[in-house]
């Protein structure tokens, strides 16, 4: 039987912090930023952290 590979996709997408946590990056900052307030893209540009309910499929994907 061959190794389960991690998805390439969700390798590029998600890193997992010390604890445990999964980051990923904003959406929403990509275009189309001329009607978005400087606040709400200085606040897109920042890492955050992954919701409960979507860790375990997050996971499953990166752990192959």
């Amino acid at each position: 039987m061959p190794k389960m590979k991690t998805k390439s996709g969700a390798k590029k997408r998600f890193k997992l912090t010390g604890t445990g946590e999964i980051k990923r990056k904003s959406a929403f900052k990509n275009h189309i930023l001329t009607k978005k307030e400087t606040k709400r893209k200085r606040n897109l540009t920042k890492k955050t952290l992954v919701h409960a309910s979507d860790k375990k499929a997050i996971l499953d994907l990166l752990q192959g």
